[in-house]
This record gives C-alpha cells, sequence and structure tokens, in this order.
C-alpha cells in the first residue's frame, strides 16, 4: 500500500517512485501514483503538480476543492519553494549558477527553448559534488515548465544523465534511471504556516554515485 509521508485535513503528500506515473495515462488500467493515494486514503484527491514517470520524489494532492484552489494558486504565484537533485553530464565548472532561457512545447510533445515564442523559465543551480565524467547537483526551478530541467541542463550542454529525450545516454546498465529526484517542496498554508518537505534519494539513486569515480584534486578540469 502506498502510504503518505504527511497527511492533514487539506493536503497529503508522497514520495513517488521511479517508474510510477503520477496521474493516468492512455492505459486506464495502468498503476499510478493518483490512483494507489486514493485508494490508501479512502477518497478522491486533486492534483496539484505532477513530476515525470522518471522521476522520483515528493507530489503533493489536495483533499479537497479549497484546498485545491489555494494550491493551485500557490502554484501559479510561484509561491511555492522546490529542491531537486540531478546528476547531469560532464564538469559544470561553476560552483552556482542559474539558467534563464524560455521553453515552448514543440508539436511532438517535446519541450526546447525559443527566445521568442517560449515562457519564461528560470532555473538556480548549486554544484554539490564533481566526478570524473559527471556533477551532482541541487536544483531550484522558480518556474514550472515541463521537463524544465531535463531541457535547461540539455540547454547548456549537461544533460541528466539517463535522458535519452533530452540529450544524455540511454539508461542502462550504467544509467538505471533517470537520475532526478524531487527531494524537497516548501509553501506556506492558508492559515499562515510555513511547511516543508524533504525525501531523501532513493537507493536507485544513491547506487548510481556509489559507483562513480569522484574528481580527484590533481585531475584537469576539461
Amino acid at each position: 500500500m502506498m502510504n503518505p509521508l504527511y497527511l492533514d485535513d487539506d493536503i497529503a503528500v508522497f514520495d513517488k517512485p521511479t517508474g510510477l506515473a503520477s496521474i493516468p495515462e492512455r492505459n486506464p488500467d495502468a498503476a499510478c501514483l493518483l490512483h494507489l493515494a486514493e485508494t490508501a486514503l479512502g477518497q478522491k484527491l486533486f492534483i496539484v503538480h505532477r513530476l515525470d514517470k522518471e522521476v522520483s520524489g515528493l507530489i503533493l494532492f489536495a483533499r479537497h476543492a479549497a484546498a485545491h484552489r489555494f494550491l493551485n494558486a500557490c502554484f501559479a504565484g510561484r509561491t511555492v519553494e522546490k529542491r531537486y537533485l540531478l546528476l547531469a553530464l560532464g564538469r559544470i565548472m561553476s560552483d552556482r549558477g542559474q539558467i534563464d532561457a524560455a521553453i515552448r512545447q514543440y508539436g511532438s510533445g517535446r519541450m526546447g527553448i525559443d527566445p521568442e515564442r517560449g515562457k519564461p523559465s528560470l532555473t538556480e543551480y548549486a554544484v554539490l559534488k564533481r566526478f570524473s565524467g559527471s556533477s551532482l547537483v541541487r536544483a531550484f526551478p522558480h518556474t514550472g515548465r515541463r521537463h524544465q530541467l531535463r531541457v535547461h541542463f540539455y540547454s547548456i550542454g549537461h544533460p541528466i544523465a539517463g535522458d535519452p529525450r533530452y540529450g544524455g545516454t540511454p539508461t542502462g546498465p550504467a544509467w538505471p534511471r533517470l537520475m532526478l529526484h524531487a527531494e524537497a517542496i516548501a509553501f506556506t498554508t492558508a492559515a499562515g504556516i510555513p511547511l516543508e518537505f524533504t525525501a531523501p534519494p532513493p537507493a536507485s539513486f544513491t547506487a548510481v554515485l556509489e559507483r562513480l569515480e569522484p574528481l580527484r584534486p590533481k585531475d584537469p578540469l576539461l
């Protein structure tokens, strides 16, 4: 059974595993987090935001219509703070940075950078650790565009490991999953109470990191 990490009268917070869709896909009989969460709680839940099927981490659901309206307004007003862990291919040289690049959807459903027709999109990031051929990054998306982190890091030449859709190597022995995890989410309730939830990366994520060779001080940066 899928148990919530947090539950109150207004919201339910779940830690989604990789490989599980957030909401129903084309096959209505396929498992998804929404249906599993509704079964666990015995009630209808309201969708507030989503994670890609290949991404693990935190998802909020509203438990009633008023909470749904409030959370939707929080996301639309960009008052929800989100934090992700990701493994980017290559060595990102700056310890901190931001990617300010407009994103739009193309006819194929693929997202891409388009300075003229795209919607404003902003991501800040900090490099936590460098490996011989990749960089562990904590990312803070200030906007919530579809595939934003995947597109943004691809656009600077550092696609996320295990992401064949946006320039990363396909999943396989080296990258058994998309190396992207939603580790924290924070917002202030309608009553003015600040809430923050965190979920450490699962074993499928950390096991990959444990196999990587750290960048040694004597190694060249390029």
